[in-house]
C-alpha cells in the first residue's frame, strides 16, 4: 500500500527500502538504536509491517510496526531525517500508520520515546493507564 503527497511517498513494499540507510540512521543518528547491528535491522524489518517514507528515490523516514494484527501493536523506528523535518512528515506518517488497514481494531497500541510526545499525543497516545500492570525485561543497553 502507498500514499502520496506531492513529492513525497509513504509505501509498505519492504523492497523499496533501502536498509543500509535506515540502518545508518538507526546506528548512528538515533538515540534508541545506536548499539543494535546491521543483522539485528534486517531481522526488524524482516518481522516487521514496514513504512518507508520517500523524497522521489530517496528514503527519508521509516517506522516499523511490530503487531499480531488483531489485538496488539508496537510502534518503534520512527524518524524522519533532519532536513526534512518541519513539513508534517511525521505526522502524516503517523497518521498512515494508525489508519493502516491491516491494524484496525486493536485493543493496544504502544510505543516509547524520549522526546516525541508531542506528536504521539495527537494520535491519542498517553502515558500507560495501568503503569502497575506493566513488566519488562530489557537488554542492559536498552534506551
Amino acid at each position: 500500500m502507498e500514499a502520496r503527497r506531492g513529492e513525497f511517498l509513504i509505501s509498505t513494499d519492504k523492497s523499496l527500502l533501502d536498509t543500509d540507510s535506515v540502518h545508518q540512521f538507526l546506528s548512528e543518528e538515533s538515540y534508541w538504536a545506536r548499539d543494535r547491528s546491521l543483522a539485528q535491522t534486517v531481522t526488524a524489518i524482516e518481522n516487521s509491517i514496514c513504512f518507508g517514507l520517500y523524497a522521489g528515490d530517496r528514503q527519508i523516514g521509516f517506522a516499523r510496526v511490530v503487531s499480531d494484527k488483531a489485538t496488539f501493536a508496537y510502534i518503534g523506528d520512527v524518524y524522519v531525517i533532519e532536513e526534512f523535518r518541519g513539513q508534517g512528515l511525521s505526522k502524516w506518517l503517523m497518521e498512515y500508520i494508525v489508519n493502516y488497514p491491516e491494524l484496525q481494531g486493536l485493543r493496544r497500541w504502544v510505543l516509547a520515546t524520549r522526546d516525541a510526545h508531542g506528536l504521539y499525543r495527537q494520535f491519542e497516545f498517553d502515558e500507560l493507564r495501568f503503569p502497575e500492570r506493566w513488566m519488562e525485561k530489557t537488554a542492559p543497553n536498552a534506551y
